[in-house]
């Protein structure tokens, strides 16, 4: 588990903590994260750790190959993420309202340990996209089906509504029809007169 000790951090005589290594996923993160991440082939932490009076703030970047599960048919796509995130640790109990003004997240440290194994498997599970299709299903639009059922996109479902007939309004239609036959075997009567 990658740790660093806030204290270590508060008292350092250097400006910057540096950072720079491999991190190994924790078999539980993979256990909890089983439906949204299927494997973590690899993941590169480079980051700098600095005091600024009340938080410890860390700035890092991460790059990361994983395997995920398709969108579409849960197939497993290879992903590479590479993304930055900061967050602030604190000592001290903080009140919400400090907390939601911070666009930096603020992270309460217990026993003096800055738990970066969590902020990283975090953000790591924050970065994966909403939408992750296979080359396959990008390539040829393929979507999931079985019997009686298929997946459509958001357009052929929109062309199907426009075409789609409201069964009220298609008896009314027919009874107008009806009416404007009716009234043009009267105006041909009444002009035969």
């Amino acid at each position: 588990m990658l740790t660093i000790s806030f204290s270590q951090v508060k008292n350092s005589h250097e400006p910057l903590i540096h950072l720079e290594q491999e991190v190994e996923m924790r078999p539980e993160f993979l256990q909890r994260s089983q439906k949204l991440l299927y494997e973590v082939k690899s993941a590169s932490l480079i980051g700098d750790l600095f005091y600024n009076e009340p938080y410890v703030t860390g700035d890092f970047h991460l790059k990361t190959e994983i395997v995920v599960p398709s969108s579409r048919s849960l197939a497993p796509v290879n992903l590479q993420q590479d993304f930055h995130f900061s967050e602030n640790y604190t000592e001290d109990e903080l009140p919400k309202e400090k907390l939601d003004e911070s666009d930096i997240p603020i992270v309460k440290v217990e026993d003096d340990l800055i738990d970066l194994q969590t902020a990283i498997e975090d953000n790591l599970l924050l970065h994966i996209p909403i939408t992750i299709l296979t080359p396959e299903e990008q390539e040829n639009d393929v979507y999931p089906h079985g019997e009686g059922w298929s997946v459509i996109s958001e357009s052929e479902y929109d062309e199907q509504k426009k075409n789609q007939v409201n069964p009220a309004f298609a008896k009314l239609k027919i009874l107008l029809d009806e009416n404007d036959k009716d009234d043009d075997k009267s105006q041909k009567n009444n002009a035969k007169k």
